[in-house]
């Protein structure tokens, strides 16, 4: 009964790496949900920063030009569950919220029960 110290170990690498391997995926599927979860806060603001812009400028349909501007940036995953709205008019002061679905692990799939807003506001431009 007297085996070598090497003989004894063998094995045993793989056993732990079996072991981890499940820790390890659900480590990257969390990180990759917080990294769509940051993405999809990131695309939000720009979006509603885009609408306020096309809002100000507008001198006509300003709601559907402002609209239109939330959208036309996002991709059809993220577009599919948006909601882009424009207010603020004759008060000189424009403002639009966008709100987006978080999608689950894959983007155009399921998405989570929440949404994520982004809000801008601007000054109307000067005509």
């Amino acid at each position: 009964m007297n085996m070598p110290l090497r003989e004894r170990d063998r094995g045993q690498v793989t056993i732990e790496f079996l072991g981890m391997t499940p820790t390890i995926i659900v480590t990257l599927v969390v990180l990759w949900q917080l990294v769509l979860l940051g993405y999809t806060f990131a695309l939000a603001g720009n979006a509603a920063d885009e609408a306020v812009r096309a809002g100000t400028a507008a001198e006509y349909d300003r709601e559907g030009k402002c609209q239109q501007a939330g959208l036309d940036k996002l991709s059809d995953a993220w577009r599919a569950g948006a909601a882009v709205s424009c207010g603020g008019s004759g008060s000189g002061f424009i403002t639009s919220d966008v709100k987006l679905q978080v999608p689950v692990l894959f983007p155009g799939t399921i998405a989570f029960p929440f949404t994520v807003k982004g809000h801008a506001g601007a000054v109307e431009e000067a005509k």
